[in-house]
């Protein structure tokens, strides 16, 4: 979002766990387009909260998962945001060799890049 959107959006990557590490396929197809995720580190719900951030700040959450959308809609069934659920694929388990793995994370990065565009119009950030 931030590569394709710069100041214009706030973002906040949370989800329903915290993952310590990034999946290094992850890591990889954004690379091919400039985004480093490597130093990302994913947070919790809980976490953003136990942090201070408080979810009736926002606007809206992308859910990814099943899990995360009911998640969010429970931990903001009081507060007035929109809850989008957005089907990706999940490339984790899928494929078995390295070019296979790829070409499926490549798949749900680009579902990702396409749900952007059609809710928040094509990038703005062009500056790279």
């Amino acid at each position: 979002m931030k590569k394709r959107y710069g100041q214009e959006l706030y973002v906040q990557s949370a989800g329903v766990h915290n993952d310590l590490e990034i999946d290094g396929f992850s890591v990889a197809v954004c690379q091919e387009l400039g985004v480093e995720l490597s130093r990302h580190r994913s947070r919790s719900f809980d976490e953003m909260q136990d942090w201070g951030d408080d979810l009736s700040q926002f606007d809206l959450i992308v859910a990814l998962s099943p899990a995360s959308q009911r998640r969010a809609l429970e931990l903001t069934r009081y507060f007035h945001l929109d809850v989008e659920y957005w089907p990706i694929i999940d490339p984790t388990d899928l494929g078995t060799k390295r070019d296979e793995k790829l070409a499926v994370y490549r798949q749900a990065r680009d579902q990702i890049i396409a749900r952007m565009d059609d809710r928040f119009g094509p990038a703005t950030n062009t500056a790279d």
